[in-house]
């Protein structure tokens, strides 16, 4: 699935925090996966300010990211869950639209 900076940074925040040891391993390979390598940094301008990301948004870099069946159903189940109880935010948009439509 090819994803964009912000869907990279919104699907990390998706990812399970709590699980078993299979279920970390796999998601500590997807961290790396959705990760920005130097070069991105340096293309995107990538800078932290306190909890936000903050990047060059002129320039959209989208990265082919395989995400396990695994951990594409806990996020879809979260995206759910998000949609039903009201609390999508418009960053969650391209998501959902990606894997729950």
């Amino acid at each position: 699935m090819e994803l964009g900076v912000k869907e990279r940074i919104m699907l990390q925040s998706l990812l399970p925090k709590e699980a078993n040891f299979l279920t970390l391993k796999i998601v500590r390979v997807l961290r790396e996966e959705l990760s920005f390598s130097e070069d991105e940094h340096k293309a995107l301008k990538m800078k932290q300010q306190g909890q936000t990301t903050l990047w060059d948004d002129k320039e959209e870099l989208l990265k082919e990211v395989e995400i396990p069946d695994t951990l594409k159903d806990s996020v879809v189940k979260s995206l759910k869950e998000m949609d039903e109880s009201g609390k999508l935010t418009l960053d969650h948009l391209t998501l959902f639209e990606k894997l729950v439509i």
